[in-house]
């Protein structure tokens, strides 16, 4: 199969960049697979898109490049096809609706995947006839806008399939789009194994990584290691990533007195070397539409302190097997699950070991695997529906000259 991801750019570090990638670089070992990048706005990608993923960009956007797209005066107007609900939506342009057509229209694939969900909607009203149409949600249903919702009950219906990346969302689009003759399919993201031996669970550290964002609720974690703190002085906490909220952590860490024993570390890549320095990971999230640190610090053989918020977390511990869920919010019930594995070695180790081997589930040959099987049954299903389209386009043009021809020989025979 020809396969083309469609993506905002190619060239940043975002997690959906990154699975992406993960996905595209494991079937290009039997596909053709190319990635699609809207925007270019670096000479080279973050992330190696892996050997055999050819990459391209539509518009680009270096400065130094002859080709800049503020040379062109498509660029200034606003975008009509990529629709304002999205919250990318500044970025885009009249341009980049003339140059995502453009190749949609033109494209040789058998299957085009989306990746958010204002390129989905490009997929849904520009791809030429003939390959499947897919929308991957990369968020959740729950967190989108009325308006949004409003743009994907009304355009969805043009896809062949829709994933998400947990169950629970596969559900909600279910339930709440009821999008007919659309597949909707859950796929998770895909983690490869770490290029480092796994963690011993010798060092005494908590480990957390990610956007230093409201949704991601480090408060919670940091206020539940002073009660750590308060029995076992001998552990620390690093979280690692950057964002807005970074002031604000800071402040709280020099209110609670933690400077000694919680550090912001900032961004690190890659990160399995830093997963794989700590005994327990933590994740303390209002709102995962996955949980991709989760698998990370499972590959690594971390068990994970994970609270239990929509979607993702429940579907990835197993609690008390390999990990241990807690409310959302509650710093409390953080600080008991903390102190649980840090008091008791030979659970820790265990639970270690449990997230090691559940976590293989994750390994993108296996999501792979997934995905060739579910593309393989649309792009058949849709060469299926073309071709009855087309008997059916031969058939009434034949059944029309038929018609013709007796109504010819009815005249001549009347002429008789």
């Amino acid at each position: 199969m020809h396969i083309a991801f469609l993506i905002n750019s190619g060239y940043g570090m975002g997690g959906t960049i990154r699975t992406t990638y993960n996905l595209a670089s494991k079937l290009a070992e039997q596909h053709d697979v190319e990635v699609v990048s809207v925007f270019r706005y670096r000479d080279r990608p973050f992330f190696d898109p892996g050997p055999g993923v050819r990459l391209r960009s539509l518009v680009d956007m270096r400065r130094h490049s002859p080709h800049h797209a503020r040379d062109d005066p498509q660029h200034a107007l606003p975008a009509r096809v990529f629709p304002d609900c999205d919250g990318r939506h500044p970025q885009y342009s009249a341009l980049t609706d003339r140059r995502i057509g453009e190749y949609l229209a033109a494209t040789e694939a058998d299957v085009v995947i989306g990746t958010r969900p204002g390129l989905n909607a490009h997929i849904a009203r520009q791809t030429r006839r003939g390959p499947a149409r897919l929308g991957q949600e990369h968020l959740t249903l729950a967190t989108h806008s009325a308006r949004m919702k409003l743009m994907l009950r009304d355009t969805y219906p043009r896809l062949d399939a829709i994933t998400t990346v947990t169950e629970a969302d596969a559900r909600d689009y279910r339930r709440i789009l009821r999008l007919p003759g659309v597949r909707v399919e859950a796929l998770p993201n895909s983690v490869p194994a770490p290029h480092v031996s796994p963690a011993d669970s010798s060092g005494k550290w908590v480990v957390a990584a990610g956007r230093l964002a409201p949704a991601k609720r480090y408060d919670v974690l940091i206020r539940a290691f002073a009660g750590v703190v308060a029995e076992r002085p001998d552990w620390g906490l690093r979280i690692y990533g950057n964002g807005r909220e970074r002031d604000r952590l800071r402040a709280l860490i020099d209110e609670l007195g933690l400077y000694n024993h919680v550090f912001l570390m900032g961004p690190a890549h890659p990160i399995e070397a830093e997963w794989a320095k700590g005994a327990i990971g933590a994740v303390t999230s209002s709102l995962e539409s996955f949980g991709m640190t989760i698998v990370e610090a499972m590959r690594c053989g971390l068990p994970v302190v994970a609270t239990d918020c929509p979607h993702g977390p429940g579907e990835i511990i197993r609690d008390g097997s390999d990990g241990l869920l807690v409310p959302t919010g509650d710093v409390g019930a953080v600080t008991g699950a903390l102190l649980r594995l840090m008091n008791d070695d030979a659970l820790r180790q265990r639970m270690g070991r449990a997230a090691l081997a559940a976590s293989a589930r994750f390994d993108p040959a296996y999501v792979a695997a997934r995905y060739e099987d579910l593309l393989t049954q649309l792009v058949n299903r849709r060469g299926a529906t073309v071709h009855r389209a087309r008997a059916a386009l031969l058939g009434g043009a034949y059944a029309a000259k038929d018609a013709l021809c007796a109504r010819r020989i009815a005249l001549q025979g009347g002429q008789a």
